[in-house]
């Protein structure tokens, strides 16, 4: 008796009580899986009702306390945005309290500023209206001693000028602190005899009219025949030359020519008064003559002739002395060169060349080396 079955999934040989024990198995197998899955299914389906329903509590109380700290959260921002502005608005405040008191400062600091400024302007201007007090005192005392010494110069020119062109006159200058004017001209002529006399007076100041009647009352003070202002500085429009109220005025640079003509109308009335006859007549016409207009046209005529004549003189002295300048430069050019041509020579030819005394160098020794030629002077 076969106890054997074939297996109907891999067709082996098994015993029927093994393959029975296989197939019990395999049911009870199936069954107990079955039944797991039932249970199983069951529990997972009860798992997840109870979790679903644990998790909606869950969620709900999450929902809850978000809910809650989410109010809490917009309380604390609240009171966050609360502290915020109110620190803002103490900071602004403080920020405009700084300001205000800044302010204060720099308006203050200001104020003290200007203050001292204006003080220390004041005192600069005191300062400087002190300085400007003393400068103006300095400045007048300065131009009151330059003036006088300008003064004292020029009457001192004047004198020198005088005495240079005519040394046969008698000149006596004006003591300082005399009255009077500065320098007295008596004319003496070839033989000894006073014709006549100028009196001088020199300024180098602003013009000023007074000093022709001064100089009238100083003339007849010293009885002198003729009166001269000689000044730096003449009346706008006024000609070099001229005659005013009885007084020659006269500039720097005219002086001489007028004290020429002068002195000429003096020598010659004085040969004329000395020859004639009817004395006081004679005077009489000669005083007329010497204060007409005649004497004056005749004066002014010889001032100028004379100024023509010496500015003609210093025109050809300026003239000569370029020429003769140029002359001087021209020949020593030429001895120059005759040096230079003739040292060249000497350097070529030695001492075979003829000795030329003039030029040769003088060493202040005598040499008693005889020349072969010889020396030519």
């Amino acid at each position: 008796m076969n106890n054997t079955v074939k297996c109907h999934k891999c067709g082996a040989e098994i015993e029927i009580s093994d393959a029975l024990k296989h197939k019990i198995e395999e049911q009870l197998t199936a069954s107990l899986e079955a039944k797991y899955k039932i249970e199983s299914e069951e529990a997972t389906k009860k798992a997840v009702e109870e979790a679903s329903k644990k998790t909606n509590a869950e969620l709900s109380e999450e929902k809850e306390r978000n809910k809650k700290q989410s109010e809490d959260l917009s309380k604390l921002l609240d009171e966050i945005k609360e502290l915020r502005n109110r620190d803002r608005d103490r900071e602004i405040e403080m920020k405009k309290k700084l300001l205000e008191e800044e302010e204060k400062i720099r308006r203050e600091t200001r104020e003290k500023t200007i203050e001292e400024r204006d003080l220390k302007d004041r005192e600069k201007d005191k300062t400087i209206e002190d300085l400007k007090k003393a400068l103006d005192e300095a400045q007048k005392r300065a131009s009151q001693g330059s003036q006088q010494l300008q003064g004292e110069t020029l009457e001192l020119q004047l004198e020198e000028r005088l005495r240079a062109e005519f040394p046969q006159d008698i000149i006596t200058e004006v003591k300082k602190g005399q009255r009077g004017a500065d320098v007295l001209q008596d004319v003496v002529d070839k033989l000894g005899r006073k014709c006549g006399s100028i009196l001088w007076e020199s300024k180098n100041a602003q013009w000023s009219e007074p000093w022709i009647n001064k100089l009238k009352e100083d003339q007849r003070q010293a009885k002198a025949d003729l009166a001269v202002l000689v000044s730096v500085n003449l009346p706008d429009g006024a000609k070099d030359v001229y005659y005013q109220n009885g007084v020659w005025i006269v500039g720097m640079s005219g002086y001489i020519s007028l004290a020429l003509a002068l002195r000429f109308n003096l020598v010659s009335v004085y040969h004329e008064r000395q020859s004639s006859e009817g004395k006081d007549e004679k005077m009489k016409v000669l005083y007329e003559y010497l204060t007409g207009t005649e004497f004056k046209h005749r004066v002014e005529g010889i001032v100028e002739s004379f100024s023509n004549l010496q500015d003609e003189l210093e025109r050809e002295k300026r003239w000569f002395n370029a020429k003769w300048a140029r002359q001087e430069k021209e020949i020593r050019k030429v001895v120059d060169h005759t040096h230079g041509m003739y040292g060249d020579l000497q350097g070529v030819i030695g001492k075979s060349l003829p000795e030329i005394k003039s030029l040769s160098l003088d060493s202040g020794e005598d040499t008693e080396e005889p020349s072969e030629y010889p020396k030519n002077s």
